[in-house]
């Protein structure tokens, strides 16, 4: 019987490699083997530490990853348009593992562009997150908007408001992840106590204020709303006007009404429609006429996008490892986030 390889955590928060059989593709869904994935470490390492210091060694060990891309092995039935040998990009929590092989519903497995590498094509979901958070902001042609915390989907955050004709000022503790999003196009990036922010931000907005903000980690998320809402326009009558999104899980407390003048606070859940819901996920559809932008289709102008160069993984992928070192990867983000943003596995 043919076996896969997969990472996992342990009860004890040990990264761990299994050797398991390769799974079946079911009704809906392909089998792809994996060339190369990323780690998105807020969202899959977060629990980490808590786990290390309360450890549970009878919890079984659990597969993680979301976002990956390879090659089209097999298919389920329902998917007879998928050609075996079709190069794609997964993602969905359980499903586009760090992995060797991996069972992928087919609205999760989007052909790539020709071109495009596997490790950028492997920044799929992590990418089409932030292009949600920016559609969910409205932004226009011409604003300034602040991105604070520059991880993997806030440099993406940082490149595509670019691409939609937005000055961008990046906010992060970490100099390295400055320096990243200054090359990929922020007008600036510095620290959240930097002295010159203020200043800097009334230069990029011309005086005039920014227009947006998005929060882009987890955790305490009250700081960084505070320094988005300082920055924002201000009218005569004292009220602050402006969009924030907030797509990292952050935890926020602020008084609303007046606390928080005319500012509009949204929410970004995902990478888009369709995701998590199960039908949608092996095949089924919403109509386009009203869910025009569902996770597939994001996923699909992102790398489509990376493949013209209008948004680059490269500066975002700092570090590379083989699959069978998962376990120092892991140990790099959680004790260097200040070295290591985007981390890529390969078999």
């Amino acid at each position: 019987m043919a076996t896969r390889k997969v990472a996992a955590i342990d009860g004890s928060g040990r990264i761990v490699l299994l050797e398991e059989p390769v799974p079946t593709p079911g009704p809906g869904e392909v089998l792809i083997e994996v060339r190369a994935s990323v780690i998105s470490p807020g969202t899959e390492l977060g629990g980490v530490p808590a786990r290390r210091r309360e450890p549970n060694p009878t919890a079984p060990p659990r597969p993680f990853g979301y976002s990956n891309a390879g090659v089209v092995l097999a298919t389920g039935p329902g998917c007879e348009g998928i050609a075996p040998g079709t190069a794609v990009a997964c993602m969905g929590g359980g499903y586009a593992l760090h992995a060797t092989h991996a069972v992928v519903p087919r609205n999760l497995a989007v052909p790539m562009p020709p071109g495009l590498s596997f490790e950028a094509a492997a920044t799929n979901h992590l990418a089409a997150t932030a292009l949600h958070a920016v559609r969910r902001g409205e932004v226009r042609l011409g604003e300034t908007w602040i991105v604070a915390g520059l991880g993997i989907v806030g440099q993406f955050c940082c490149q595509l408001l670019g691409v939609a004709g937005v000055r961008v000022l990046g906010v992060d503790p970490f100099p390295r992840r400055c320096a990243i999003a200054r090359e990929g196009g922020a007008a600036a990036a510095l620290a959240p106590d930097d002295p010159q922010l203020s200043a800097v931000a009334a230069a990029l907005s011309d005086g005039y204020g920014m227009d947006g903000g998005i929060i882009a980690f987890g955790g305490d998320g009250t700081p960084a709303l505070r320094l988005i809402y300082e920055r924002l326009r201000q009218a005569p009558d004292t009220h602050r006007y402006g969009r924030i999104v907030v797509v990292g899980g952050a935890r926020i407390e602020h008084t609303l009404a007046a606390a928080l003048g005319n500012v509009d606070l949204r929410s970004s859940a995902r990478p888009g429609p369709g995701y998590h819901d199960r039908a949608w996920e092996r095949g089924a559809d919403y109509p386009s006429a009203l869910v025009p932008w569902t996770t597939r289709r994001n996923v699909e102008l992102c790398l489509r996008w990376l493949a013209e160069g209008r948004i680059d993984a490269a500066p975002i992928l700092t570090h590379r490892f083989p699959l069978d070192r998962v376990d120092a990867a892991c140990e790099l983000l959680l004790t260097s986030p200040g070295e290591a943003v985007g981390v890529v596995l390969v078999p």
